[in-house]
Parts: C-alpha cells; sequence; structure tokens
C-alpha cells in the first residue's frame, strides 16, 4: 500500500521498534503496549465494539502508524457486521510506508492484515479498500481539512501528539469542527486528560467523561454527544 508523499515525516526509534516522532518529541504510541493501549482508549472509550453497526464511521486525528485503524478493523472483522467500516484519517505529517510496517511489526495478531493493507491498491491517491474496511486519508493541516469535510463520523479517535507538544492538534476551534462532524448519537475518545481538552470538548458540546487511562497515563477522557444535537 503505497501511501507515501514526496515528503515523509522522519521517525526515531526507542530500543529499535518504538517510532519516535522527530518534530515533536513523543512517542507514536504506548512504548510498552501499542495495541493495548489502542483497544482501551480508542476502541473500548467509543463502546467498541458494542455500537459498531452496518455503515458505522470511525474518523481519526492523525493516522500515524496505522495501529488504530487496524486494531479496529480487526475488531469489526471479528464482529462479522455487515458491509465495510468507514474509516476516515486526517494527517498532516505522514509516515512513510516503510516506517509504516516497521512500526506494526511487533503486533502479530495484525500481521496478517497488515499484510493487506499494505498491499492494497490505492485510488486517487488517498483511498483504499479492503474486505470490511473503505479507508479515505486526507492530508493536510486538520484546522483547514476537517471544515471541508462533507462526512460526520459515529466516533473518533483523537490521537495526536501531546498537547503541550502539538497544541495544534488540539485548539478549541479544531475541536468545536469534530462536534460538529459528529454524527448524533456519536463519541470522542482520547488518551489525554488535560484540563485543556476536557474544557474545549465541553466548551464544544460533548459531554465529557474522565475514565482510567492505560499504562503509566493514570487517566482519559471519553465524550459523547445526544441524539438530539
Amino acid at each position: 500500500m503505497a501511501i507515501d508523499q514526496p515528503t515523509y515525516e522522519p521517525v526515531d526509534w526507542h530500543d529499535g521498534r518504538t517510532p519516535h516522532s522527530r518534530r515533536f518529541n513523543d512517542p507514536y504510541f504506548d512504548t510498552l503496549d501499542g495495541l493495548g493501549e489502542a483497544r482501551h482508549v480508542y476502541l473500548s472509550g467509543n463502546g467498541l465494539p458494542e455500537r459498531f453497526a452496518p455503515g458505522f464511521h470511525i474518523a481519526e486525528l492523525g493516522l500515524g502508524t496505522g495501529l488504530n485503524l487496524l486494531a479496529a478493523l480487526h475488531s469489526w472483522r471479528q464482529c462479522g457486521t455487515e458491509g465495510p467500516l468507514r474509516y476516515t484519517a486526517f494527517e498532516a505529517y505522514p509516515m512513510s510506508a516503510a516506517d509504516m510496517r516497521r512500526a506494526l511489526l511487533p503486533f502479530r495478531e495484525l500481521n496478517p492484515i497488515a499484510a493487506e493493507f499494505f498491499g492494497a491498491t490505492v485510488a486517487g491517491g488517498m483511498s483504499v479498500e479492503l474486505p470490511g474496511l473503505a479507508l479515505t486519508v486526507i492530508h493536510g493541516d486538520a484546522r483547514e481539512t476537517l471544515p471541508l469535510w462533507d462526512g460526520k463520523a459515529d466516533a473518533w479517535f483523537l490521537d495526536g501528539f501531546s498537547p503541550s507538544r502539538n497544541p495544534q492538534l488540539w485548539e478549541p476551534g479544531l475541536i468545536k469542527s469534530v462536534a460538529g462532524k459528529t454524527a448524533a448519537g456519536g463519541t470522542v475518545a482520547t488518551y489525554s486528560a488535560a484540563g485543556s481538552v476536557k474544557r474545549s470538548l465541553a466548551d464544544a458540546g460533548f459531554f465529557v467523561e474522565r475514565r482510567p487511562g492505560f499504562g503509566r497515563k493514570r487517566h482519559m477522557c471519553r465524550g459523547s454527544i445526544g441524539t438530539g444535537s
């Protein structure tokens, strides 16, 4: 699967296996159990897989290594939900396909799906279709691209780098755009429990809950929007 751009994000490797953003000086996922983090924060945090239904749509701020995407697809396939999982990712600084492969290799449970993913044909440079998946990757600054998106997500994965290191992806204006692109009854989940993040989510119209975090993080956040929104 070739989604490389003319330039791609430089990555450093800790212990030879954990990708670390050179730009933001932050790891892409939990250094001890990235897959466990994806399942605890983004799947369970959004009430998944219990909420999966035909036509379900996930959106993510920051595709990164693709770990959250593959974890979601693995869960979707296990549930046997009819039709494809729709998934839209907004990514300003894409990793090279080679670095994505290297980052995902330790997660052996996902290796078969990863092989399908990287072997897929890209349509129009931004869309990928696999059994059970319809993926669209929107490149560029989400503060500019998200307001122009004509979709709505049932669940959001907010997985930008730490708010202290990448504040642009947590700006109140962008969080309001996320809320505006959330379907009625939709949810949002993030590993961050920073006060500024909770306030931005609440101000945007989400009912915010603090929940136990994963690994060394004591807390995380989940938000929901009522069916009348």
